[in-house]
């Protein structure tokens, strides 16, 4: 009798803890979700030229001066949207390659293929795309153009996982190598292109979300709906993958091609984001760290949290690069490299201690 008191005392403490569990997990959600709309909001109303709340509503509304209805519809709401997208598929595409690799510090832009998928897009913008400018044309071009790039230093990376067991300092390592490989090529297009070229392939790299305007932002949200759509259905798979090679493959999971289709997915969302607003650093490895950190990491909550979390982020990032020195305007991706460089230097030299 008493082992089974026992055993249903220990049961019913088990069963709280995962509604706990799961309440703090959907709390944080939530609250993700609350922040991102107070930061929307902030990210409308300030910049060179800043709008009290009440303008925002009546801009809104199409109610108001011309000007300041232009400035809100075709301006402010292009660049937050943009940066919610861009920061929710990085994000994503981060938490993906964490999971797929089985390395806390893997992301686009530490394994190098942000700078791959920048440099495809400038060889686009040097040789591929003339007579097109403007068009919507030139982007998809400039899009095949990054995918393929990514897809270049995304396959060199499960080279190394698939046929030589790599730990995970030596996909940072080659990561580092990737970007320096791929930084030399661009070194070199500009080099030999035109002025307008150059400062084409420059704007590029800083990273700027007032890029995309309603067409492109269409584009992003088909993909980066897409690419949450499809690791959220493979999640139980990452899940069981997390927990080991072995294991996973014990339970029927074909790791080989989770691994090779995770990869190409967090790619392609990569390379659609990066094509529209250029390299945005660290925010893929920063923001899937704050939710393991926070709410663990199952993937279920893992991935649509790291979304949020992403959006937050670059939104924010944005509204302070436009007015920490007003009226001149940062690009964004300044921003967030003095901003994540200092957590990249942390989780390396604390290694795996929240990982998990």
């Amino acid at each position: 009798m008493s082992t089974d008191r026992s055993s249903d005392l220990a049961g019913a403490a088990s069963v709280r803890a995962h509604r706990e569990s799961r309440r703090r997990k959907v709390a944080f959600l939530g609250g993700t979700t609350i922040l991102l709309a107070v930061l929307w909001v902030i990210g409308v109303a300030v910049g060179s030229v800043s709008y009290p709340l009440e303008d925002v509503v009546t801009a809104l509304a199409q109610r108001g001066p011309e000007t300041q209805q232009l400035a809100v519809w075709h301006v402010r709401i292009p660049r937050v949207l943009a940066a919610t997208i861009a920061g929710g598929g990085l994000a994503v595409a981060g938490a993906a390659m964490q999971s797929v690799l089985r390395n806390p510090l893997g992301a686009p832009y530490t394994l190098g293929i942000s700078h791959a998928a920048a440099f495809g897009a400038a060889i686009t913008i040097a040789v591929g795309t003339a007579g097109l400018e403007g068009s919507v044309l030139t982007l998809s071009v400039q899009t095949i153009g990054a995918f393929v790039g990514a897809m270049t230093a995304t396959a060199a990376i499960l080279l190394l996982v698939t046929y030589r067991d790599a730990t995970p300092e030596t996909l940072i390592l080659t990561g580092v190598a990737i970007g320096s490989l791929f930084s030399a090529g661009l070194a070199t297009i500009q080099y030999f292109a035109t002025d307008a070229q150059v400062a084409e392939i420059v704007y590029w790299t800083f990273g700027d979300v007032s890029r995309a305007a309603w067409d492109e932002i269409g584009l992003m949200l088909a993909v980066f709906l897409f690419g949450l759509g499809y690791f959220v259905y493979n999640g139980w798979n990452y899940d069981v993958l997390d927990a080991g090679t072995e294991t996973a493959q014990s339970l029927g999971v074909d790791v080989g091609s989770l691994r090779i289709r995770g990869m190409a997915v967090a790619s392609l969302v990569t390379a659609v984001m990066i094509s529209f607003v250029g390299i945005i650093g660290f925010v893929g490895l920063v923001a899937p760290h704050i939710v393991r950190m926070t709410i663990g990491g199952t993937e279920r909550f893992l991935l649509p949290a790291s979304a949020l979390v992403g959006a937050a982020l670059l939104v924010a990032a944005d509204a302070f690069a436009r007015t920490v020195i007003s009226p001149i305007v940062l690009p964004v991706g300044i921003v967030t490299s003095f901003l994540g460089a200092p957590l990249f230097l942390y989780l390396t030299v604390k290694g795996r201690r929240y990982w998990g």
